[in-house]
């Protein structure tokens, strides 16, 4: 992975500098881990669904300058994010396998760094749609409050993973807005969509830590759906994908379109085959193979657009 290389560098070229820029090195190492750089796969999860809110907003034809916006938005507000969930958990973290050597639950930064990466971060993605509509900045302060909150959620509500979808799916809203000055009923339904989705591959992940969770009092969809949990994530693949296909045919999408969701489907049964048996690997890799399944319905909107 180009991340974890671009880490094994910085710590390769510490032995031949000096102790202060070694130190500094050291740092943005550790804030490079904090923020998952070197783990895509949660940003991706973030920018398809954007990215098909941008090609059905503006009929398949983005503004580059609103495009770019929103890619690097969606990247820094993802790492923000990770960054304030680390340390919301950061008690948590340590009596789970997964997560006991983050660099914050570690020790090896503190706490107040993370606060300070996350702010940072976060200043510079508001800083990046000042060119846009004013509904756009006003969205962008209640996608802060989602992200900022959602780690929360865990200690009170079943089933988090839903708020995580509506964290995960508010660069729908925004992309209309940005691109339509308005935010139509079809937007709010791509995020219902993006809710069921997101509570279906996050339900696989957290079913990865399951054990632990329980031992910590972490609430997780995982847990809530108890034996139901495989079908639980199926009916939540087939809902997110119905409302997906009906609002992209209600948007004038047809047949490339259709042929993008069936292939989402055929992933999601891919997804069925490797959770049923509940394995924790298997269920870390049908939560990463997700990127494919989000790849497939953007494909298919674009293509729907590009061969009219």
């Amino acid at each position: 992975m180009p991340g974890a290389k671009a880490v094994e560098s910085l710590s390769s070229a510490q032995q031949f500098l000096p102790d202060k820029t070694t130190h500094s090195m050291n740092k943005l190492a550790l804030y490079f881990r904090l923020v998952r750089a070197d783990k895509p796969i949660g940003i991706l999860l973030l920018l398809w669904p954007t990215l098909w809110a941008l090609w059905m907003a503006s009929g398949g034809v983005p503004d580059l300058q609103v495009l770019a916006i929103f890619v690097l938005g969606t990247a820094l507000m993802r790492s923000a994010g990770c960054a304030i969930n680390d340390y919301a958990d950061r008690e948590f973290d340590k009596h789970v396998k997964r997560t006991v050597d983050r660099p914050l639950t570690s020790g090896k930064i503190r706490g107040w760094e993370a606060v300070m990466v996350a702010a940072v971060l976060a200043l510079v993605s508001f800083l990046l749609i000042l060119p846009l509509n004013a509904l756009t900045k006003q969205l962008s302060v209640a996608a802060l409050v989602v992200a900022g909150t959602y780690p929360y959620f865990k200690r009170f509500f079943a089933i988090p993973q839903a708020y995580l979808g509506i964290a995960f799916g508010f660069g729908i809203p925004m992309a209309f807005a940005a691109v339509q000055n308005t935010v139509p009923a079809v937007a709010w339904w791509l995020l219902v969509a993006n809710v069921f989705w997101a509570v279906a591959y996050d339900t696989e992940y957290a079913m990865v830590d399951r054990d632990d969770d329980l031992k910590i009092g972490i609430r997780t969809s995982a847990i809530t759906f108890g034996r139901f949990d495989v079908a639980a994530v199926m009916l939540c693949y087939g809902a997110a994908l119905a409302i997906d296909l009906v609002c992209g045919w209600y948007l004038g999408l047809r047949w490339w379109f259709v042929a993008g969701v069936v292939v989402a489907a055929a992933l999601a049964l891919y997804h069925y085959t490797l959770i049923r048996r509940r394995d924790r690997m298997d269920c870390f890799k049908a939560f990463r193979h997700n990127n494919w399944l989000g790849a497939a319905l953007f494909a298919g909107v674009a293509l729907d657009y590009t061969f009219r």
